[in-house]
C-alpha cells in the first residue's frame, strides 16, 4: 500500500494468493496505520476486487461493501498496463530490494517463526517511511477520517469433521480436536488464520494452510495423539502421515525405525516420541535430541527418553506418626478445669 504523493507506504506477508481477505485485512491494516483514508483506492485487476468480465469496472460485491464503508472510490488500471500503476509497482520493486539487501547484511534468512519475520518487514518498511515523514504529515491533513470500526475481513464457510478429526477448507486439509468430530463448524477464513465457531462459540483457530509445493495439509499432530496411543500400528499406514511430524529430525527419526524396527515397534515408538513431544512441552529438545542419535547411528529408546524428559512423579514420603501417651490429654483437661 503506497500513497503517491509522499510514499508512506505499509507492507505485509500474503501466503494464501490475492484472496478477498488478504486484500481487506491488508488495507485495513494500512488505512488504520495511516490513521486516515484517501478518497480513492487504486488497484490493478484483482479477482478478489473485480468480475473481470467486461471492460467496464465491474466491482464484487464484498469490494464494494469494502469501499463505501470506508467511503472510498475504486478504480483500476487498463488490463495488462501495470505501469500505469508506477507509483506502487516501482515502489514494491525498491521494497523487495532493500529486504533483499537487509537480509544480506544480516547473514542469514532463517527466522524462528512467522512472527519474527513479520516484524522484520515491519522494520524495513519504518525505516523507509522514516524519510518520508515531511511528506507524509502534508498528506495526513488530506485524509479522510476512519469510521468507527473496521470492517468484515474474512470468508465464512462451513466444514464438517471428519471421524478422522479433519476438515476440509479451499482444498487445504485441517485437523481439530477429537471432541468436534461429528460437528459442522463455521469456519472463519482470514488471510492468516481460520477461526472454527460452533453454535456462535470459539472452539478452535489454527493457521491458515498454504498449497506452496503442493502442500495440501496443515495439520497438528497432537490432535491425533489420543486415537494413534490406542492403535499405534495404524501410523504407518496413514494417508498424511508424512504431515504429522511436527520437525525434520521426527521424519528422519520415522525413517530408521521403519527400515531397521518390526512395522510393530517403529510405530510403537513413533507414537511414543509424538506423545511425549505433546504432552510434556519438550518438541524442540527432543528434536535435539533425537538429531544426536541419527548422527551417532543409533535408534531412540523411548524408556530412556521418557525417564528423562517425562520423569514419573516421586512416590509419597513415609510420615511417621507418633501418638502422644493418654497421661497427656488428662493433664490438659485438668488445667481446663481449673
Amino acid at each position: 500500500f503506497v500513497l503517491a504523493f509522499s510514499r508512506w507506504e505499509y507492507a505485509c506477508v500474503v501466503e494464501g494468493g490475492e484472496s478477498f481477505e488478504a486484500l481487506a485485512n491488508g488495507l485495513q491494516n494500512a488505512l488504520w496505520q495511516a490513521g486516515g483514508c484517501p478518497r480513492e483506492h487504486r488497484t490493478d485487476s484483482l479477482s478478489a476486487a473485480f468480475k473481470n468480465l467486461s471492460e467496464k469496472e465491474d466491482f464484487t460485491t464484498r469490494y464494494k461493501a469494502l469501499l463505501d464503508h470506508y467511503e472510498m472510490q475504486g478504480t483500476r488500471n487498463n488490463r495488462g498496463l501495470g505501469h500505469e500503476n508506477g507509483s506502487v509497482e516501482s515502489s514494491h520493486r525498491y521494497l523487495k530490494d532493500a529486504v533483499d539487501q537487509a537480509l544480506m547484511l544480516r547473514g542469514h534468512r532463517d527466522f524462528a517463526d512467522r512472527a519474527a519475520y513479520d516484524e522484520f518487514i515491519r522494520e524495513q518498511v519504518m525505516r523507509r517511511n522514516r524519510r518520508n515523514a515531511a511528506a507524509f504529515r502534508i498528506e495526513r491533513q488530506q485524509l479522510q477520517d476512519l469510521p468507527e470500526y473496521r470492517t468484515t475481513d474474512f470468508v465464512e464457510e462451513e466444514a464438517p469433521v471428519t471421524r478422522c478429526s479433519t476438515f476440509t477448507v479451499r482444498g487445504i486439509l485441517y485437523s481439530a480436536p477429537s471432541r468436534l468430530i461429528g460437528h459442522r463448524l463455521k469456519v472463519r477464513v482470514y488471510g492468516d488464520r481460520l477461526d472454527c465457531y460452533l453454535s456462535g462459540v470459539l472452539v478452535h483457530s489454527t493457521a491458515r494452510g498454504s498449497r506452496a509445493h503442493d502442500n495440501r495439509h496443515a495439520l497438528d499432530y497432537r490432535h491425533f495423539i489420543g486415537s494413534l496411543k490406542r492403535k499405534p500400528q495404524a501410523f504407518k499406514g496413514l494417508a498424511f502421515r508424512d504431515a504429522l511430524f511436527p520437525r525434520e529430525a521426527y521424519r528422519r527419526t520415522w525413517e530408521q525405525l521403519d527400515a531397521r524396527l518390526s512395522q510393530r515397534e517403529a510405530c510403537k515408538t513413533m507414537v511414543g516420541l509424538l506423545e511425549l513431544a505433546a504432552l510434556h512441552g519438550v518438541e524442540a529438545v527432543l528434536a535435539g535430541q533425537l538429531d544426536v542419535l541419527l548422527e551417532a547411528g543409533k535408534l531412540p529408546d523411548l524408556k530412556a527418553l521418557r525417564e528423562q524428559y517425562a520423569p514419573r512423579e516421586a512416590s509419597c514420603p513415609e510420615v511417621d506418626v507418633q501418638m502422644p501417651p493418654v497421661a497427656v490429654y488428662d493433664e490438659l483437661l485438668e488445667e481446663m478445669a481449673a
